[in-house]
């Protein structure tokens, strides 16, 4: 496994992605605002809109930079668990780049995917695993320079299981953000037919009078 060294094209890619945060909070905000005024309530408006904002932000880059080619030819590596191995004898710096590169991939999508959508451990998992094996396939079918492995394929999906497990609070909090909509909801609608069905017993007992 070669050292993920990095590169002026990385270093920018990094340097653009955190000058555009003020940018991507702008348009949290502004979603917010707008779920706001269409009757959301607070809560659920910011936390569904950062959880969307957040979870593009925090993944365009990185699949930018796992979607680069590289010099020299492609490599593949099948066999689990001997890509990790190797790291034990390499130096602090490889192994900070090839593990944080990998668990990171998909980090921001398994933490504020479950916030703003109702899935569960399973589906994030599936869905890490599925996502993580589409990158390598990509990587190994359409670019060059590039080392397709399961151990990256397996870090990749176990952070972004790390990082659901890490948003698991803002999930419940999420969720009950919604439930008073439905509960009004519920009511409003109890409240109808308790309106009609009055006004049917209502006509019942006219005509039984007039009988």
């Amino acid at each position: 496994m070669r050292p993920l060294a990095v590169n002026s094209l990385e270093a920018n890619t990094l340097y653009v992605a955190f000058a555009l945060l003020p940018l991507a909070f702008g348009v949290a905000w502004a979603l917010a605002a707008w779920r706001i005024r269409a009757g959301r309530p607070r809560r659920e408006a910011w936390l569904h809109s950062l959880a969307e904002v957040g979870a593009v932000v925090g993944s365009v880059p990185l699949l930018f930079l796992g979607l680069t080619s590289r010099e020299g030819a492609n490599a593949l590596q099948l066999v689990p668990f001997v890509d990790l191995a190797d790291l034990a004898g390499a130096g602090p710096r490889r192994i900070v780049e090839q593990l944080a590169g990998n668990l990171f991939v998909f980090a921001a999508a398994g933490f504020f995917l479950p916030v703003r959508f109702r899935l569960g451990l399973g589906a994030i998992a599936v869905g890490a695993v599925v996502a993580a094996v589409t990158l390598e396939a990509l990587q190994f079918t359409l670019l060059t320079g590039r080392v397709v492995s399961v151990d990256d394929a397996l870090m990749n999906a176990f952070g972004g299981v790390l990082a659901a497990l890490a948003s698991r609070p803002w999930w419940r909090r999420s969720r009950d953000a919604a439930e008073p909509r439905s509960e009004a909801a519920v009511l409003r609608s109890a409240g109808r037919d308790w309106r009609v069905t009055s006004f049917e017993v209502s006509r019942g007992t006219d005509r039984a009078a007039r009988c």
